[in-house]
């Protein structure tokens, strides 16, 4: 926000939105280490304004959360990895390629980062849902193209967790080489999702089948 615009009479509405947004990048660029005094300074705010729209530190982070993270999440995504009316490797080719249209960027990543160095409880929060709605269901669709027992039967295992952590830490490690590590980006994302898809196809319905015997 510029010094024009700050002195301008803003509505309240308009005010918190342009905060939350200079808030969602002033974290990405200097972490949960910065202080709300020098974002109020960057807005072109009082630090006691910043405060009448965010009590404290805490509430403005938990609304750039709100902001980065749930509000990006499309329910749709469940029922692609869900549809067995189509094979597997399709259905997580168009999963990760449909996240990753809305999760891979500066702000998303950065501030993830962050939130573990800083354990802001942002980390725990959104791996959870990760487990629920992403890693789950693809342990469940894997068992079932093999035939094998449904979690009813079976519970799932960390064990088996931990294969779709594979395919989905291939993913994040891509981000991070770039947002962190200022590495270039390949130019062609999807047909990188799609390698890393049938790599874990190839190998992962193998593995399963073992841990589940080693049960």
């Amino acid at each position: 926000m510029t010094k024009e615009t700050s002195r301008k009479r803003l509505d309240r509405t308009t005010r918190e939105k342009l905060i939350v947004e200079e808030a969602i990048k002033f974290f990405a660029e200097f972490g949960f280490e910065g202080r709300t005094r020098d974002l109020a300074k960057r807005i072109g705010i009082t630090q006691p304004l910043l405060y009448s729209y965010f009590p404290n530190k805490e509430s403005l982070i938990e609304r750039v959360y709100q902001e980065v993270y749930l509000q990006r999440w499309n329910p749709e995504w469940e029922g692609i990895i869900g549809d067995r009316d189509r094979p597997l490797e399709e259905r997580l080719c168009e999963f990760y390629k449909a996240y990753s249209g809305a999760v891979f960027d500066y702000v998303w990543v950065r501030i993830f980062i962050y939130s573990g160095l800083k354990d802001v409880n942002i980390n725990d929060r959104y791996l959870s849902i990760i487990r629920e709605k992403i890693l789950e269901p693809i342990c469940i669709e894997l068992r079932n193209s093999q035939g094998l027992p449904k979690p009813t039967e079976i519970p799932l295992s960390d064990t088996e967790i931990e294969l779709a952590w594979g395919l989905h830490g291939a993913f994040f490690y891509r981000a991070i080489r770039h947002y962190v590590y200022n590495l270039p980006l390949t130019e062609n994302l999807d047909k990188i999702i799609e390698n890393d898809v049938r790599i874990f196809l190839k190998g992962a319905p193998e593995v399963q089948r073992q841990i589940l015997c080693l049960r």
